[in-house]
């Protein structure tokens, strides 16, 4: 491994990057090409560029391992875990963040597997699948059985714990239920702002509002930006929600798009917008406000549009784009909290955990997936939410227009769903929580000592190399 060079490991692991995110993430030149104005090429372009940016920390997880087999030979192996979840870390964080489809997602389904992100979060079954990848390299390479058996025993371990967890099922037996009910109107993103669809689009949303309480919803959720107007500016249109809770007595959760008004000498002007949740109580007063805090890249801002002179179209497509968010708001129903995470934040696993710390009971998302079209997207967005709801321990709704809705316990069983692209309404049974999971006391440690022990055995790696170089001297 040593005698590899830092340059063929930084191609390895760029290639390898590039057919990772390239499979995953093809979906945004369509989401571009189709509602950023841009044409397929340039569309595709940026899309290329993007997927060549998230390909960067495979690439430097290659050069990282190289740089330590140089060191320590094939015992690098054993550290690369630990070396791939720190990569991951950073891809969370630097530049806004982007943890779309890390690692351990892929064991989202495997439910014995995912119970370890209720310990160690999703980081840990990240680091879990990178080490049984390292362990089948340590064979082909190294005949190295022993360091494979220990991989092979701690998985078993693993799904066997993961297993019984799962087969208790202790927390679908605590806190008091609540029925939801999930409203997924299904409405075309062309249409969404249409003057002549907005007063059917409305009544479509009361009509499906009714169905839900009628199969005995206690609280009904709508998708992201679900109201064909902004709440609080069409006063005609938001009585007729308002009307509608206090004639049901059932709080109606949903997304809208919120001003900030400021005053300019005698005039009131619009300011800042902000892609927010409404709750409106059973008495039809408003109950609180959550305001989006992880914005969309290319979708609700344009990263380094100054330099990207060649985005101009995309860039008048969204405009000036939305302002982050800056508190984690708890909405409270019936005197109990729960937090709303709005499309892109639920695949931010501290985040979600903040929310919870704050006294969350029950996890709710709402998401506008339109823009996905038929892709694999959706599906990967709807798998990456239920994790966080193993991470946390609670029950997870969601209520997305188009699709996926529906609802997941705290173990990431999936209790219901709906298919995409079709109206649906969903009722079925949540629980409010409180007994917080492992994962939700200590957040992200692992990621962060993974991180810790990488940049340490770099440091002690260079120290050899240096004390290898006077000696030779």
């Amino acid at each position: 491994m040593g005698r590899i060079s830092l340059m063929r490991a930084f191609t390895l692991g760029l290639t390898t990057g590039v057919i990772y995110f390239g499979g995953t993430l093809y979906w945004m030149t369509l989401v571009m090409a189709q509602y950023g104005d841009l044409s397929l090429p340039i569309a595709a372009l940026i899309n290329a560029a993007f997927v060549l940016y998230v390909a960067l920390y495979p690439a430097v997880f290659a050069i990282l391992v190289r740089r330590l087999a140089s060191s320590y030979g094939y015992a690098a192996l054993v550290v690369a875990p630990f070396v791939w979840t720190a990569t991951e870390l950073g891809r969370t964080y630097l530049f806004s963040g982007f943890p779309w489809v890390l690692l351990g997602n892929s064991q989202a389904t495997t439910l014995p597997i995912v119970q370890l992100a209720s310990i160690l979060g999703i980081f840990g079954v990240s680091a879990l699948v990178a080490a049984s990848s390292a362990a089948l390299v340590g064979i082909i390479i190294a005949r190295a059985y022993r360091p494979a058996a220990l991989v092979l025993a701690g998985a078993l371990l693993i799904a066997v714990w993961g297993n019984a967890r799962v087969r208790s099922g202790e927390l679908t037996r605590e806190g008091q239920l609540i029925r939801v009910g999930l409203v997924q109107g299904n409405v075309d993103q062309g249409q969404k702002w249409s003057a002549a669809s907005s007063a059917a689009i409305l009544q479509s949303y009361l009509a499906m509002t009714k169905q839900a309480v009628d199969q005995g919803a206690q609280l009904v959720i709508w998708p992201e930006s679900s109201t064909p107007f902004r709440f609080e500016e069409d006063l005609a249109g938001a009585a007729q929600v308002r009307a509608l809770a206090r004639a049901t007595g059932v709080p109606i959760l949903f997304g809208s798009d919120q001003i900030e008004w400021r005053m300019n000498g005698t005039s009131r002007v619009p300011g800042r917008a902000f892609n927010s949740a409404f709750l409106v109580r059973a008495d039809g007063s408003t109950g609180g406000v959550y305001r989006k805090m992880h914005l969309v890249p290319w979708g609700e801002y344009v990263p380094l549009k100054d330099l990207l002179f060649f985005v101009g179209p995309l860039v008048e497509a969204i405009g000036t784009g939305f302002a982050p968010g800056t508190e984690a708001t708890l909405l409270r129903v019936d005197g109990r909290p729960l937090s709303v995470s709005i499309c892109y934040e639920i695949i931010f696993p501290d985040l979600v955990r903040r929310f919870v710390l704050e006294g969350s009971q029950l996890l709710t998302t709402i998401t506008n997936d339109a823009w996905f079209g038929k892709t694999s997207a959706p599906y990967q967005h709807f798998e990456q939410a239920s994790v966080r709801a193993i991470e946390t321990g609670r029950y997870l709704v969601r209520s997305a227009n188009t699709g996926i809705s529906g609802i997941v316990d705290p173990y990431g069983r999936v209790l219901q769903r709906s298919g995409i692209f079709q109206p649906a309404v969903i009722t079925g049974e949540a629980r409010w929580l409180t007994d917080v999971t492992i994962y939700t006391r200590i957040g992200d440690a692992f990621a962060y000592a993974s991180a810790i022990l990488t940049i340490a055995l770099l440091v002690f790696a260079r120290r050899r190399t240096s004390a290898s170089q006077l000696t030779s001297a």
